[in-house]
């Protein structure tokens, strides 16, 4: 698996170059005396200023789910089932196309939940690898995301925060019917005291608006709040809006994102997070 997210990193940098390539031409045509879309409304910032400290004080962790407590590459199996020989291209390819889809919805104020944006994107992958995704094969493809497996890391990691008091959620751009089947699949969902979805504020991370979020449901100061994730992308968000900020570093070959805003803690595991609020 460590192999696949290698490869996954390679291939989402490409997705997020198109991405960025959208940005671009936004930029330009604003530029140009262009109009842009006000339905995603203003973003509010942090100041570019990177908060001190680790995980001191923390009070509260908020974790990403995919990638991070899920395993999306669990699916892979179910893809080289009804696809032989193309399972892993198909898995990778549907991830990269995910979030590819999320980041450029939210650019274009053209918000979709995450189940649409999931399917979208699985239906591309298929098309652009050849395959044919009948209607049965699409409905147990989706229906795999809603069991996804966790990694082994997770639930002693959540278990060994939970005993030392911390209030634990999930901030995801998951839709909440998908993050909490999830949740319950992994034998999770009692450890955690909310789930929070970007179906709040209807756009997708990197906005400071989800991070926010965090902040304002589990009603403790931005600097009592850590933010957890795999993604690299995801933390340098978090870390911009002013979150503290933890990388589960899950491929140890993987480098941080050239964003400007470096994890205050990296870690191998979720079960590392414990040893840092002991201090």
């Amino acid at each position: 698996m460590q192999t696949g997210r290698r490869a996954f990193v390679r291939a989402v940098g490409a997705a997020a170059a198109g991405a960025a390539g959208a940005a671009a031409s936004g930029k330009a045509a604003s530029s140009a005396g262009g109009s842009t879309s006000a339905a995603a409304g203003p973003e509010t910032t942090a100041p570019l200023v990177q908060p001190a400290g680790g995980a001191e004080g923390i009070e509260a962790f908020a974790f990403d789910a995919y990638g991070t407590l899920f395993d999306v590459f669990s699916v892979t199996a179910l893809c080289e089932e009804l696809f032989p020989g193309s399972g892993d291209a198909l898995s990778q390819r549907w991830r990269a196309k995910q979030l590819q889809y999320s980041l450029l919805r939210s650019l274009m104020g053209r918000h979709r939940d995450f189940w649409v944006v999931t399917g979208d994107a699985l239906v591309y992958a298929a098309r652009s690898l050849g395959l044919d995704l009948t209607p049965a094969r699409r409905e147990r493809l989706m229906d795999a995301y809603l069991s996804l497996a966790a990694f082994p890391d997770v639930r002693p990691g959540l278990e060994a925060l939970r005993d030392r008091g911390l209030r634990l959620a999930i901030l995801s751009n998951g839709e909440p019917r998908m993050l909490e089947a999830a949740a319950r699949s992994a034998g999770i969902d009692t450890l955690l005291d909310t789930i929070i979805s970007v179906e709040e504020v209807k756009i997708f991370k990197v906005s400071p608006r989800v991070y926010n979020l965090g902040v304002e449901r589990l009603g403790v100061d931005r600097s009592a709040l850590g933010f957890v994730s795999s993604n690299a992308w995801d933390v340098a968000g978090a870390a911009s809006a002013g979150l503290i900020t933890c990388w589960i570093q899950r491929a140890a070959a993987e480098p941080p994102d050239e964003l400007g805003f470096e994890a205050h803690r990296v870690v191998a595991a979720i079960t590392d997070l414990a040893p840092l609020v002991d201090g």
